[in-house]
């Protein structure tokens, strides 16, 4: 009997199907008791299925169970790591020395390689590029692509979270995850290369979302600007990695984190540059000098959504637009003086996508988790400012994706599918085109969208209906990140993979 029970108790912890088989077989146990034990055993079996072997839930953009992973996190930082070590290995011998950083920070740099052509201007320096707009514009793209896909550049592992890139100086930012670290890293372009990396204690990790920063670092005249998810912000040089300066935006501003963890990413305006802690007394929204971190303006008291401000001229005046959890409002660049505000409250201040101005006195407002989609007026009655919806439907329902503009039409997400509709009257114009929670860029006359299963889609933007050209697999795995294009290079990653695509059509 000592045997038999031994025996149960050890094929329960070491393989439970077979303790539930062998629960099942042993005479005088209650029904009652055989259906407890069969649960406890499931529970154990569950637990050792996530602790001891590593499984993981992948979940979609619409919290279903998207797949079942045995990956470890540990082997794919160590798979990152010994890239990156055999880049160094790899590289030609350095410009300059490393930049030294004090605890509890830590800098790494790879040599940098030798310049072999002239460096082409700055342009994707901001988060989604040119004035946030998620539009590209520098060359032509090629838009015949071969069967296989785009001509691949480069391709690599990356750390975890759901920045995009920005590119200045030939280079393009990121901030990823690194076992319980955040590391805000820069490559070559050309080659993927990792220049520097510079990186300090921080893990964010959420059972949906996963671990990693969410906000993509920015580049201005040779400094990088980086929020990381539990809001520690870096100014560091673009050159080197070096960091300038530093604080927590949520200490700073004596607020918490908001659920998903901070993702706007600072905009540069002038001599300012903003971010959003969400606190209270007046420290929602917050500009800092740029070069010294000083602070200059604080202003309103709205929790923090996860868009990121951006700066618009409505109504003949400049100004910063942004959508938190609750409202869109436009504010003084000077002072942070709240000009006019439009209720647009989203369930858990979910407001995910960026507002898209339409011309210079409307702006399109989205929200899966809100009110649909919104176009306002914002008109200047001489003493003060105001916004009026011109309509509002639930015909774009953009989650944490954000649409662009085209010759008077709205490209953006549905929820899943793709959807135009027309700026001015918010009609739908079609809709099709499942790619999943994906984000999407306007390419020339054409969206080139990202799915969420890493395929990369040219469709052509038209009202006349969806018209998908071409598609191939770039990145594997569930991939949120918005894509980024510079010098006709595609820049992608999710949270395991990077790679670097030819989109830009070859000069004769």
């Amino acid at each position: 009997m000592l045997r038999s029970r031994l025996a149960l108790w050890l094929s329960i912890f070491l393989f439970p199907p077979l303790g539930l088989v062998l629960l099942w077989m042993r005479g005088g146990l209650r029904v009652i008791w055989r259906l407890a034990g069969s649960l406890a055993i499931c529970i154990l079996a569950v637990l050792e299925l996530f602790y001891v072997y590593g499984m993981r839930v992948e979940w979609n953009g619409n919290m279903q169970i998207q797949g079942i992973s045995f990956a470890s996190r540990a082997r794919h930082y160590a798979e990152l790591e010994e890239n990156r070590r055999r880049q160094s290995a790899e590289a030609p011998p350095p410009e300059a020395p490393a930049p030294v950083a004090s605890a509890p920070v830590a800098a790494t740099r790879a040599p940098t390689p030798a310049i072999k052509k002239a460096r082409p201007a700055d342009y994707w320096t901001d988060f989604r590029g040119p004035h946030r707009a998620g539009v590209y514009t520098e060359t032509t793209i090629e838009t015949a692509w071969p069967a296989a896909g785009l001509p691949r550049v480069w391709k690599q592992p990356v750390g975890g979270g759901y920045a995009s890139f920005t590119v200045g100086e030939g280079r393009a930012y990121t901030i990823e995850q690194r076992r319980d670290r955040e590391a805000i890293t820069a490559y070559d372009v050309e080659t993927g290369r990792e220049l520097w990396a510079f990186s300090y204690p921080a893990l964010f990790d959420e059972v949906l979302g996963g671990p990693g920063p969410r906000a993509t670092p920015v580049y201005a005249d040779g400094l990088v600007y980086s929020l990381g998810a539990n809001g520690d912000f870096y100014c560091l040089s673009a050159k080197m990695g070096k960091p300038k300066w530093s604080k927590n935006i949520l200490a700073d501003n004596e607020t918490q984190n908001i659920h998903w963890a901070m993702a706007g990413s600072p905009l540069i305006v002038d001599e300012k540059v903003i971010v959003t802690p969400g606190g209270a007394q007046g420290k929602s929204i917050v500009a800092y000098n740029r070069l010294t971190g000083e602070p200059v303006w604080r202003s309103l008291n709205d929790r923090a959504g996860y868009t990121s401000p951006i700066l618009a001229t409505l109504a003949g005046r400049r100004q910063i637009v942004w959508i938190s959890g609750v409202r869109a409002v436009g504010l003084a660049v000077e002072d942070g003086k709240l000009l006019w505000e439009f209720a647009f409250p989203a369930q858990m201040d979910m407001n995910c996508s960026q507002p898209v101005v339409t011309d210079d006195a409307h702006v399109l407002l989205s929200s899966a988790h809100g009110p649909g989609a919104a176009l306002l007026e914002i008109a200047d009655s001489g003493d003060a400012y105001s916004a009026r919806a011109v309509w509002q439907n639930n015909r774009l329902k953009n989650k944490f994706n954000s649409s662009v503009l085209y010759q008077g039409y709205v490209y953006g997400f549905d929820e899943a599918i793709l959807a135009c509709i027309d700026a001015k009257t918010g009609e739908l114009k079609w809709k099709g085109g499942r790619y999943g929670y994906g984000q999407l860029l306007l390419a020339g006359s054409h969206l080139v969208v990202l799915t969420e299963e890493g395929d990369v889609v040219l469709v052509r933007a038209t009202p006349e209906g969806h018209q998908e050209l071409a598609r191939f697999s770039a990145i594997q795995g569930r991939t949120w990140n918005i894509p980024a294009i510079d010098n006709g290079l595609l820049l992608v990653r999710n949270t395991t993979e990077m790679a670097c695509f030819r989109l830009g059509k070859s000069q004769p």
